[in-house]
């Protein structure tokens, strides 16, 4: 009876550490993927750049302090950006592309202003994936813009998507690199961080930033850039006044139930 019993649990403990193993297998496997896929579109967005020979014109440099752009931006005949006509030609729900220096995050903007949190847990291609997209919420408009523009991503364990956020709890992080590069299909856009704090997505608990998507007056906008830098983890010296346009990238946190880290950055070009 014993060394059934034994026999029993030994098998079950393999099992468990099969499914475990095989777990983790693709998670690394669909991670793998999922870097080659994006940066395979990176590539495709670079190449077209550096390939366009529409006349190009020249950036004033007051949009491009920062010199990151380099001289010119060539458009298509439909005004697009050169660098995203390709990647938006494989999926036209693509509406940006957003990303930092010294980070993972270097991806396309996705939006399904009809189809709630559709991409979620979906790739660039739409196939069910785990790590899902950087997708605008449904109700914010990316060429108006709305005053504030949420941007979701996961916080993956492997550094993918938005877990780069994670560093942004230290202002180590924010002294060594403020800026979110965030354009549109037709603008270049630099942003700068002036907040990064957490909270709780519970209804009826914590800091409800996503419904805040045209300040009604500037006394709401005010209110909210106060709530912003109150809960932030440290001050940045950073405050955007009435008419500055606001980006919050958002993703998961671990500490709270149901938790949200978010970074908060206005455009300064």
């Amino acid at each position: 009876m014993k060394k059934t019993v034994y026999i029993l649990a030994v098998v079950l403990l393999l099992l468990v550490f099969g499914v475990s193993a095989f777990m983790v297998g693709s998670y690394i496997l669909e991670g793998k993927e999922q870097k080659e896929k994006y940066d395979s579109l990176s590539a495709l967005k670079d190449s077209a750049k550096e390939n366009a020979t529409a006349p190009a014109q020249t950036v004033p440099e007051e949009t491009d302090p920062e010199g990151t752009y380099g001289a010119a931006e060539i458009r298509d005949e439909n005004g697009m950006l050169v660098e995203y006509g390709e990647v938006y030609a494989l999926n036209n729900d693509v509406v940006g592309w957003i990303r930092m220096d010294g980070t993972e995050m270097d991806y396309p903007v996705m939006q399904t202003p009809d189809r709630r949190d559709y991409y979620l847990k979906r790739d660039f291609d739409g196939e069910q994936s785990a790590r899902g997209s950087i997708y605008i919420r449904e109700e914010c408009d990316i060429n108006e813009p709305s005053d504030n523009i949420t941007i979701y991503g996961h916080n993956m364990r492997d550094g993918s998507m938005f877990a780069c956020l994670n560093d942004y709890v230290n202002k180590e992080a924010w002294d060594n690199n403020p800026l979110i590069f965030f354009d549109t299909l037709y603008e270049y856009h630099v942003y700068k961080i002036f907040a990064v704090f957490k909270t709780s997505a519970n209804i009826g608990e914590g800091f409800t930033y996503h419904n805040m998507i045209d300040a009604q007056s500037k006394e709401d906008f005010d209110e909210f850039i106060s709530t912003c830098k109150q809960l932030s983890f440290y001050e940045t010296g950073e405050t955007p006044v009435y008419g500055d346009k606001i980006i919050c990238l958002s993703t998961c946190e671990y500490t709270l139930d149901n938790g949200r880290l978010v970074a908060a950055a206005y455009r300064i070009s």
